[in-house]
């Protein structure tokens, strides 16, 4: 059974940090693209990372370049965010999700809530 277990949400304060994690199962995990995507309450759901399985490539939104880390762990079948230093803005629910692009093979996992407060 294909499964994206999320964990590690949670509410803090302005400039707090937060560490979500996402483990996984079912599949050939270092075949997908693994990232995190977030819906803020009223708006559309946005990318906010992802990272290759093979080469390490990473990429961010623009919102939390600087804040945010991505990684993984291929043995693990794990992938991580380190949210650093956040906003207001950064509320919602956080999915984890697993791409492997050709034959648009696509799983999601389970959001998680983020809320922080000013």
């Amino acid at each position: 059974e294909v499964q994206l277990q999320a964990s590690g949400g949670g509410s803090v304060q302005a400039g707090g940090s937060l560490r979500l994690s996402c483990v996984a199962s079912g599949f050939n995990f270092e075949q997908y693209i693994i990232g995190w995507f977030r819906q803020a309450p009223g708006k559309e759901r946005e990318g906010v990372s992802c990272m290759d399985g093979y080469d390490g490539k990473t990429v961010y939104a623009d919102s939390v370049k600087g804040r945010f880390t991505i990684s993984r762990d291929n043995v693990k079948n794990a992938v991580y965010l380190q949210m650093n230093n956040l906003k207001p803005e950064d509320t919602g629910v956080y999915y984890c999700n697993a791409d492997l692009v050709v034959g648009g093979v696509n799983y999601w996992g389970k959001g998680t809530q983020v809320t922080v407060s000013s």
